[in-house]
């Protein structure tokens, strides 16, 4: 940060985080991938969030527990002629909506020379496909995802150990969220940070970006 008679100016970004769930990929449905899960795999939708995502989905976020070890008892219980492999690949293939849009105007900040980091709360099967299957690889330089560092937003430790990964201040990085909560605790650790919003301009938000 600089100034400029007398007021705080900020200096362009060192690098631009940006989350993916909501920004990056954006599902058509309200709903999510699961919406008609019940109809398609036979797997019952309500069974599925008490069963596997309500008392076991922490661990698995956060790195402390394998996705496929607490998925398949529940599967067993509320479904057992569907697999961890079919599940898995219903749900990831269906949570793949990229917003192409968004993603042209960030290719051109990367071209300007800010590279684009993915910051985002995934485990690590998840994350494994966004980076190598849907080669996300080729258009960002590096993600930061929950279970990697055990940890995930909007707690103040994701962010601090970004920073520690990336070994840069608070003030050298930009990012884009599509969560109020997020935002705000990214600002307060002195992130230049902004609410993303469908058909947003990066460059107004963060216009920073193109000094």
């Amino acid at each position: 940060m600089f100034l400029i008679d007398g007021a705080a100016s900020l200096m362009k970004p060192t690098v631009l985080m940006v989350d993916v769930d909501g920004v990056v990929i954006r599902h058509p449905d309200p709903s999510g991938w699961s919406a008609c899960v019940e109809e398609d795999l036979g797997v019952p939708r309500l069974a599925l969030q008490t069963r596997f995502f309500k008392p076991c989905w922490d661990d698995v976020v956060h790195g402390r527990a394998a996705l496929r070890d607490r998925l398949a008892p529940a599967l067993t219980e509320i479904a057992p002629h569907v697999s961890c492999s079919q599940l898995i690949a219903y749900w990831f293939e269906g949570d793949a909506h990229l917003d192409k849009a968004l993603l042209l105007q960030l290719a051109d900040v990367r071209a300007s020379g800010v590279p684009l980091h993915l910051a985002t709360v995934q485990e690590h099967e998840r994350a494994s496909y966004l980076w190598n299957t849907l080669k996300l690889r080729d258009l960002f330089d590096d993600m930061h995802y929950a279970a990697q560092l055990g940890v995930s937003k909007p707690s103040q430790d994701f962010y601090a150990a970004v920073e520690e990964r990336v070994s840069l201040p608070a003030s050298a990085i930009a990012f884009i969220d599509d969560k109020e909560e997020n935002v705000e605790v990214a600002r307060a650790r002195g992130w230049n940070a902004a609410l993303w919003t469908p058909g947003a301009t990066l460059t107004a938000l963060i216009p920073e970006l193109t000094d």
